[in-house]
């Protein structure tokens, strides 16, 4: 007799999986950290909650895989670009600070959401754990790029650049998410090539912005 049980689907485990991250990171950007509560995801993605505990073993691991989410996003949209920048280093890595500084890593909501997945490193190992291999891989991603346009393999001195690069492009990120309007079109990004190239020694803005480089904009002049 045939059974009327489904095959078991692989991608459906996927799905489902998604949808809790999903249903966390909606809420957690609606009401913070605090709204995330196991009936509210549940609610969200329209489960039981009992399926929550299937998936992860805890609320606190739901977290950490929705942050791990969320910064694995940003890094893989400032990483896409490598796939068709040209072979030139300079021209690489200028790509890269680019892609980090414009749309969709630009974004408001991502900024909220980091900020309060932020506070929860304090309290939660896991999440603590988190921010620190997702933070590894944007900064040894950035390591590589200044390596291969260096050509030199100091790891104590590339690390500590890649590390003085990416707190450059990690403010100017911040501001731009918290404050879209305060600066003019490609502002952020013509900054963070100067910026990242001044540490480097380098020009990294010729032959990637389309215009001459803007000229530095207070935001008073921007609201004006």
């Amino acid at each position: 007799m045939p059974s009327d049980r489904k095959p078991y689907h692989r991608a459906d485990e996927d799905t489902r999986r998604q949808a809790l991250i999903n249903a966390t990171l909606a809420l957690v950007a609606e009401g913070g950290a605090q709204a995330a509560t196991v009936r509210a995801i549940a609610h969200k993605a329209g489960v039981t909650s009992g399926l929550i505990r299937h998936y992860f073993s805890s609320k606190d691991h739901l977290m950490a895989a929705a942050y791990a989410h969320l910064m694995h996003r940003m890094t893989a949209h400032s990483a896409a670009v490598l796939r068709t920048a040209p072979h030139d280093p300079k021209a690489r890595l200028a790509a890269f600070v680019t892609a980090a500084l414009s749309p969709p890593v630009v974004d408001g909501e991502a900024l909220v959401l980091w900020a309060a997945f932020l506070q929860e490193t304090h309290r939660d190992p896991a999440m603590r754990q988190t921010h620190a291999q997702t933070y590894l891989a944007f900064r040894d991603q950035l390591q590589s790029l200044i390596a291969d346009l260096l050509g030199h393999s100091d790891a104590q001195a590339l690390r500590r650049l890649a590390i003085a690069c990416n707190a450059v492009i990690d403010g100017l990120w911040m501001e731009g998410c918290a404050l879209p309007n305060a600066f003019a079109p490609e502002e952020l990004v013509d900054l963070g090539l100067r910026a990242v190239g001044a540490i480097l020694g380098t020009d990294l803005t010729g032959g990637l912005l389309q215009t001459s480089p803007l000229p530095l904009t207070t935001n008073m002049e921007v609201q004006a």
